[in-house]
């Protein structure tokens, strides 16, 4: 092999080196982004979740409160 041709293929070696690193780093960033996105997305569902059955309970005990007979007031 000439000098040349060896300088090509390490300068061709570095160069798919360098993309194998920046791709792998891209996927990592990926893969963190998207953790975070389904940590989110889980949170939101449970929140939502715990304020919808929150409401049900305010509504059914404003239900049971209309339902109680009236107290007669003093004359």
């Amino acid at each position: 092999m000439t000098a040349h041709s060896k300088t090509a293929v390490d300068t061709a070696v570095s160069l798919f080196s360098k993309m194998q690193t920046q791709s792998m780093s891209l996927n990592r960033i990926n893969s963190e982004r998207d953790a975070v996105s389904q940590a989110r997305e889980a949170k939101t569902a449970r929140l939502r979740e715990l304020r919808l059955e929150k409401e049900a309970d305010e509504m059914a005990a404003a239900a049971a409160l209309a339902l109680l007979p009236k107290r007669a007031g003093k004359r």
